[in-house]
């Protein structure tokens, strides 16, 4: 069994250094981007099984990050978890609105971070296993 592939795009390196430790902890492989255009670029050559995005990085947002993956085919089905730091109501619906599957507020415990990002694979795989049957 492959270890579960986990994408990170986030700006700030202390966020994106104890996400990518706390996901490693909790079993993970990791690989990481500093920005929502690498991310995207990322996605595609390494195809991880979710990827977790900060909401406000430069050169791209996560939501035009996210927007774009949707319309890539071979990325179109990777679960897009956002990260942010506003629990706004409006940021977290435009966030649904461009396909994200989760949202993660910050800051968070990082165990926590570990079985949230376990969950949404599992709610994933289920709706998967569902369509098919």
């Amino acid at each position: 069994m492959d270890m579960t592939k986990i994408l990170i795009a986030e700006d700030e390196r202390d966020i994106r250094d104890l996400v990518g430790f706390s996901l490693r902890f909790g079993g993970f492989d990791v690989v990481q981007a500093a920005n929502g255009q690498e991310a995207v670029e990322r996605a595609q050559v390494e195809l991880p099984d979710l990827i977790l995005m900060d909401v406000r990085m430069p050169r791209m947002t996560g939501y035009e990050a996210c927007r774009q993956l949707k319309s890539i085919p071979a990325v179109r089905d990777i679960p897009v978890v956002f990260l942010s730091a506003k629990g706004q109501e409006t940021e977290i619906q435009q966030g649904i609105e461009v396909g994200a599957e989760e949202y993660i507020l910050k800051p968070f415990a990082p165990d926590e971070l570990a079985r949230q990002v376990q969950a949404v694979l599992d709610r994933v795989a289920r709706r998967k296993a569902q369509s098919k049957a």
